[in-house]
């Protein structure tokens, strides 16, 4: 194929009639096509043309759409028995069962079936495209065009591009993408795409804290809400179901041939295996409907000290330095500012309180020589009240464990003390997030662009990793990434060579 293709207008068949095949049919007849719903199941395609039917009533009680708008609408999406009944579908899309075989088999149909230049996309999201393609009369015609559930909410369209898709049906489709509403973001296809593979962290830092037992759920998903998440990892894989969370980590575990940062965690095998697969069986990491328990309370003592140096420069140090002047007003002084320091955080007469850097609070201590230390999470999102973790030195004085936490709450965190793990929580996770969007890029299955995108409107994530590096720092990215390497090893938390080569 050569040249550029127009998909404007043309008829669409949606092959697949569950949810995501009604709601790509909707948003394709809303667009203006005309639109064949085809399923293999009886009845089917006419019992999701009846819902959507529903769905538009209801969107016109809402003020979304006029009882015109929803007429026209509905009577563009045509149920249909046969396949043969559109073959005048120039773009067809696949949302049947994710399994090879029975899509292969559909795409050779719907090429022998439909004209020449008709584009086959299949909404996969996470069987290779060059793996369908394989044994197909056009390969160059079948592309990856993954929407996310629920369609008609849902921002993102990952286009997928296998070894043999021509660019020029990759451009199409994005271009119908874009027309329909929606953000499309090329990726190439390798296991997991773009959201599936750089979200994979998001889960697995969570489990294995839970497993080394550095701190309970409630407090991990508190911390990564704080960081500004709209749900925390055991939360959410509670939602969706331990099933099926498992069954995608290892998809992708065993498509990247056992890479050890894609392992599936024992903590999440146990819980399918007992069947306390979350919400929908009215428990997993906490029984519903009663959700997480209650977070400990603030820790509170009266800030004893006779000097106080803020250390360090940037918004944090500048914000730390900002609570601790409030913090200190009522007893009349403030605290002094170091901003040549290499290191963030407050000295409190003899004891360091310090931003972590990856590096535990036991191996501050024995560097320094100093017993009292403490770390404290990096606060991705600068809020009063907001959850952090921290961690004590195991060496240091009861005084100063007891101090510490205070000291935070007082600088106006809820601080939650954990088990002493390098990079603590957020640091941990988003540094790991942003590992594996810059290895995606370096391996050329999106840009950075493509990524920000993809995990802000594919997961709704507060940022895209490129922009929280942009917030940070690579050094202090990598710092925290060795810190991880240095513990764990295996290969695990080895830094993306793209993050490399701009140290």
């Amino acid at each position: 194929m050569s040249g550029t293709l127009n998909l404007a207008g043309a008829p669409v068949v949606v092959v697949g009639a569950g949810i995501m095949g009604a709601g790509i049919a909707q948003v394709a007849a809303q667009a203006g096509h005309r639109v064949f719903l085809h399923d293999a199941r009886a009845g089917a395609a006419a019992s999701a043309h009846a819902k959507l039917g529903e769905t538009f009533t209801t969107l016109v009680a809402k003020g979304k759409l006029t009882a015109d708008e929803a007429a026209a609408t509905l009577a563009r999406i045509t149920p249909i028995n046969q396949l043969e009944e559109a073959a005048s579908a120039r773009l067809a899309i696949e949302a049947i069962v994710e399994q090879v075989e029975p899509k292969r088999a559909l795409f050779v149909q719907l090429q022998t079936l439909l004209g020449p230049d008709a584009v086959i996309a299949t909404n996969t999201s996470s069987i290779s495209v060059t793996a369908l393609a394989q044994g197909l009369p056009a390969p160059e015609r079948l592309v990856g065009m993954h929407f996310f559930n629920p369609v008609a909410l849902m921002k993102l369209v990952e286009v997928v591009s296998g070894l043999r898709t021509a660019p020029e049906v990759a451009q199409a489709v994005f271009e119908r993408a874009a027309a329909w509403g929606k953000t499309p973001v090329h990726a190439a296809s390798t296991p997991g795409f773009i959201v599936n593979r750089i979200a994979r962290p998001y889960y697995a830092e969570t489990l294995a804290l839970l497993l080394e037992r550095a701190a309970p759920p409630e407090v991990l998903d508190a911390c990564l809400r704080a960081a500004g998440f709209r749900m925390g990892p055991c939360e959410l894989t509670d939602l969706i179901g331990h099933d099926t969370n498992f069954a995608v980590t290892r998809s992708v575990y065993e498509a990247f041939f056992y890479d050890a940062r894609f392992v599936p965690s024992p903590v999440q095998r146990d819980l399918v295996d007992g069947g306390l697969l979350g919400r929908k069986t009215g428990r997993g990491f906490y029984c519903y409907p009663e959700g997480a328990p209650a977070l400990p309370p603030a820790p509170e003592a009266a800030l004893v000290a006779g000097e106080v140096i803020v250390h360090g420069s940037g918004p944090i140090a500048d914000a730390l330095a900002a609570a601790a002047t409030a913090a200190l007003a009522p007893q009349g002084w403030g605290p002094a500012r170091d901003q040549t320091s290499d290191w963030i955080g407050l000295r409190i007469d003899g004891a360091r309180l310090q931003l972590t850097d990856g590096r535990p609070a036991r191996t501050v201590a024995q560097q320094l020589g100093t017993p009292d230390v403490a770390v404290f999470d990096r606060p991705f999102v600068l809020k009063d009240g907001s959850a952090l973790a921290y961690a004590v030195a195991p060496g240091a004085n009861p005084d100063w464990q007891l101090r510490a936490g205070a000291w935070l709450t007082r600088l106006g965190h809820h601080p939650l003390r954990m088990e002493d793990a390098p990079g603590l929580v957020a640091a941990r996770t988003i540094a790991m997030l942003i590992n594996e969007a810059a290895d995606a890029v370096q391996q050329g299955v999106c840009d950075e662009a493509g990524a920000d995108a993809a995990m802000k409107l594919g997961v709704n994530y507060p940022a895209g990793p490129f922009e929280w590096l942009a917030g940070w720092s690579v050094a202090g990215v990598l710092a925290v990434l060795h810190e991880l390497d240095a513990c764990y090893g295996g290969a695990r938390y080895r830094a993306s060579p793209w993050l490399q080569r701009r140290a």
